[in-house]
């Protein structure tokens, strides 16, 4: 069994990003904004009511208050104040999510604060101590990292997460978007995702095979041809005999 994932919700105002209701009708857990790097009330309260229609499971999408960067600059913010942040954040879209007839079931940071809280474990732990205390949930983030080890030390879930549609690094992490082939194509994220899912193990940059352990596989929202990937990417998880079902 893996689930299919993909950053939704991140328009603002009469901005739109994405088309997330063909996506809904495709993946298995949406990561929704909860308004710091997008996202506001409305497309919230909206994407919450789609995906609990079409049976998504919803996670909460936390980045550092940054509208203006899309989440995607470093931050630095005290450890404490992090924390506070990531939990208004949960907070603000189980509200939604209840109103719609489900709850947040786990946490996934975004950007900026997904490579920081991999990296940095004082960041890895004001993220997960925000998890644990809204009711324990689990986190969805880079296999081996630091925010796997501070979901251990908080006692919590950490669902390990491999992504089709972005090239990795040989240590396992993900490439920078500013850099060249960054982000993949339809049939190299199509053969990245099959790699990943049957035997643990992709291509990274240099064309060696680097491990990636996953329970979950995203495709970006805001990628090109995204619908069209997360349902190639499906099928072919299908034909192989895997079977697609949400983690939490």
């Amino acid at each position: 069994m893996i689930d299919l994932n993909s950053d939704l919700g991140e328009g603002f105002g009469a901005w739109s990003m994405g088309d997330d209701a063909a996506l809904l009708e495709i993946v298995t857990s949406a990561n929704i904004a909860c308004g710091f790097h997008a996202g506001d009330p409305s497309i919230m309260r909206r994407t919450c009511e789609l995906a609990v229609a079409r049976g998504v499971r919803i996670g909460a999408h936390i980045s550092y208050r940054d509208l203006a960067g899309f989440g995607r600059r470093a931050m630095a913010v005290p450890p404490r104040e992090l924390s506070d942040e990531c939990l208004y954040q949960i907070g603000a879209l189980d509200a939604f999510a209840r109103a719609a007839g489900d709850r947040v079931r786990y946490v996934k940071p975004h950007g900026a604060l997904y490579h920081a809280a991999s990296a940095d474990r004082a960041v890895a732990d004001a993220v997960a101590g925000a998890a644990a205390s809204f009711g324990g949930l689990g986190l969805l983030g880079l296999p081996g990292s630091q925010l796997a080890a501070a979901a251990a030390a908080a006692g919590i879930e950490f669902y390990a997460e491999g992504f089709a549609d972005r090239a990795y690094t040989p240590a396992g992490t993900l490439v920078s978007r500013s850099a060249p082939g960054s982000v993949l194509d339809e049939e190299s994220a199509l053969a990245q995702a099959v790699s990943i899912a049957v035997d643990g193990q992709t291509s990274d940059v240099d064309g060696a095979r680097v491990a990636v352990h996953a329970r979950s596989l995203c495709v970006h929202g805001d990628s090109p041809g995204a619908v069209a990937m997360a349902r190639a990417i499906r099928d072919a998880l299908v034909g192989k005999g895997i079977g697609v079902e949400a983690f939490a």
